[in-house]
């Protein structure tokens, strides 16, 4: 989530565990962030966009989507609702750590016998786009910025509800950086973990620390909304942070604990409208972090 950091944190952690469960998330991931060595990546980086003034990273499920997809095939094809929900108290509790109870989630799937290509398809028949992401994402192209999706998730799934929901010409022109999928003779698969040695499974702080090395780095924004975001959450020169109806605002609650200013949004309608502001030069990045709200 120093040697010299590594007890303070600790006994900090201690204190907390009588406070609201977020904020004992909060800790449980900064003591593994602080005390781990940054983790060695098990797959592939696409190119970093060297000569762009602007790029988008955003979280795919929850973000993107209407919905998380990992959370509705554990609810409808895995161990269900109730068990879910127990196992995100378990994270935010700090008894377990994201990486393995994701891992958990999608292990009840397999244990119910369904393929990935089963869970492929459920989540092309149920899972929907946000309402405005399909504008933003064409006025981006249009504007040479780039859209990279910065996900928990695995890409193959994700690959194939985004190619339902836009056509695979459109969906070919977003990267993904997410996790991956070994899938085995006998049909039963796993999750294969970006960093399978971080709490997070895949810290997504990763795919955007390249950006800010650059000679001349761009101005980056990012999308996100819960727990698996929070890596990259201090990061980004302009976060907008999404909310939801469900009350689940994980990340919004990380974001004002940390003072790390944000943009709340509802839809990628919203959020277009302040980043052009900021791509036209008509405000600075500082200026629309300062009105809080899309």
């Amino acid at each position: 989530m120093n040697s010299s950091l590594g007890s303070a944190t600790h006994r900090g952690h201690a204190r907390i565990t009588s406070l609201c469960p977020i904020r004992q998330a909060i800790d449980c991931f900064r003591m593994t962030t602080m005390s781990d060595a940054v983790p060695e990546s098990t797959l592939p980086y696409p190119p970093v966009y060297k000569d762009k003034r602007f790029v988008v990273l955003s979280d795919w499920d929850g973000t993107i989507t209407t919905q998380d997809s990992n959370d509705f095939m554990t609810d409808t094809l895995g161990y269900g609702k109730e068990k879910r929900r127990a196992g995100n108290l378990s994270v935010l509790e700090g008894r377990q750590t994201f990486r393995d109870a994701f891992r958990e989630m999608l292990e009840s799937i397999t244990a119910n016998g369904h393929s990935f290509d089963t869970c492929k398809d459920e989540l092309r028949k149920n899972i929907k786009l946000d309402s405005g992401f399909k504008e933003f994402n064409s006025w981006c192209s249009a504007n040479d910025i780039p859209v990279v999706i910065v996900s928990s998730g695995m890409a193959p799934s994700i690959r194939a509800v985004l190619s339902n929901l836009v056509g695979d010409e459109v969906a070919s022109t977003i990267d993904i950086i997410a996790n991956d999928v070994d899938i085995h003779p006998d049909g039963k698969w796993n999750i294969k973990f970006r960093h399978p040695t971080s709490g997070f499974g895949h810290d997504k702080s990763l795919a955007i620390l390249p950006y800010k090395e650059l000679a001349s780095p761009p101005l980056l924004f990012f999308f996100g909304d819960g727990v698996s975001d929070m890596s990259a959450a201090r990061h980004a020169d302009v976060l907008f942070v999404k909310q939801k109806d469900d009350g689940e605002n994980d990340l919004a609650a990380y974001c004002n604990r940390e003072g790390i200013k944000h943009i709340i949004f509802r839809d990628f309608s919203q959020a277009l409208k302040v980043v052009q502001s900021v791509v036209s030069g008509e405000k600075t990045a500082e200026e629309v972090l300062a009105v809080d709200k899309a």
